[in-house]
């Protein structure tokens, strides 16, 4: 059986007595024709039944009508909904969103960065969970139209969009200090991280604050992952349980922790008093069910597309804006006052 002839532009050019240029620049919009001539290419294409290809016209008008997400893990909870809220409000303007997951490595975010150069997608929405060592900031600065989400990287002059790291971990020092810790271990990310850093720095305010000199702060620091959630956990345990409360600055970090500790016999919160951050897992289903800093993931995702779509890329301060959505503190069952040693 014969496959029938899809209808070109070339033929409805044809059929009108118009260039092919023609036809194409008056279906993107960017020519105005005589009355007489406009009809006769309409008609031709009713006649000719011509479905216009959309990518090939989103193309002549230098657009692709997709923004680039790209994220270090799509299995990740926390990430996994940043990405859902991302694609719900695309979608809610007209927009296709292509999503790139980079295992966290430096060479696949470079290449999902050259993107908007090869005019893939029309702007990025970029998710790093590393330090960078100079590259990306400078891949950024080059090609423009990028918003840097959730974790920073330092020198790139592109609009920054964080949850309130500081005061989140203000929060969580807070509540500690209101239930008798003054000796605290923060496990989180390496100092290079603005995340990992403002956390911290939160943290040893309310600390300080409450108990000043007597207040005794401990770091581990790592990667946010339940791998090294569970390395935290057993040196905390060999350290001989050096602090009375644990303020783990991911959820992931927090189900490490947590699966040693059950195998080890650690009992939370008598033996220890947890706090986690993110509150994207299901933490009110753990036993006990976990206190953490709730960040605000799909108000991130929504701003993040706003930002990309709204900043105006030739303003001088465009890049210079950093701006920080609040977080709250969920309070369950897993702080309690220290025990008596």
């Amino acid at each position: 059986m014969a496959r029938e002839k899809v209808t070109s532009l070339k033929d409805v050019a044809g059929v009108a007595g118009v260039s092919v240029t023609t036809v194409s620049r008056l279906l993107n919009g960017s020519l105005e024709l005589p009355h007489e001539t406009r009809t006769r290419i309409e008609q031709a294409i009713r006649d000719l039944n011509y479905q216009p290809n959309p990518h090939a016209r989103r193309l002549s008008r230098g657009r692709s009508d997709t923004i680039g997400l790209v994220v270090p893990d799509i299995a990740n909870p926390f990430f996994a909904t940043l990405v859902a809220a991302v694609e719900e409000e695309a979608d809610s303007r007209g927009l296709a969103v292509s999503l790139y997951a980079t295992l966290n490595r430096p060479g696949r975010e470079i290449a999902y960065l050259q993107l908007i150069d090869r005019n893939h997608v029309d702007g990025l929405i970029f998710v790093t969970n590393h330090p960078d060592d100079g590259q990306l900031a400078s891949l950024i600065n080059r090609s423009g139209k990028v918003v840097v989400v959730d974790e920073d990287v330092p020198g790139a002059r592109a609009p920054k969009l964080f949850c309130d790291n500081r005061q989140g971990g203000y929060l969580a020092g807070k509540h500690l200090v209101e239930h008798g810790h003054r000796d605290v271990l923060f496990i989180g990310g390496p100092d290079e991280m603005i995340s990992s850093r403002r956390r911290f720095s939160g943290l040893e305010h309310a600390v300080r604050e409450g108990f000043d000199a007597d207040a005794r702060l401990i770091k581990y620091a790592g990667d946010y992952t339940v791998g090294f959630g569970r390395e935290a956990a057993k040196r905390f345990i060999a350290d001989v349980k050096p602090a009375t409360a644990i303020f783990a600055s991911s959820d992931e970090i927090v189900i490490g922790l947590m699966e040693v500790f059950r195998s080890e016999g650690v009992s939370i919160p008598e033996d220890v008093s947890v706090l986690g951050f993110d509150d994207v897992g299901p933490l009110h289903l753990f036993a006990p069910s976990m206190t953490a800093i709730r960040q605000p993931v799909r108000a991130i995702g929504q701003r993040a597309v706003s930002l990309l779509l709204e900043t105006n890329w030739q303003e001088t301060d465009a890049s210079s804006r950093e701006e920080l959505l609040p977080v709250e503190i969920i309070v369950r069952k897993s702080v309690a006052p220290p025990a008596k040693r």
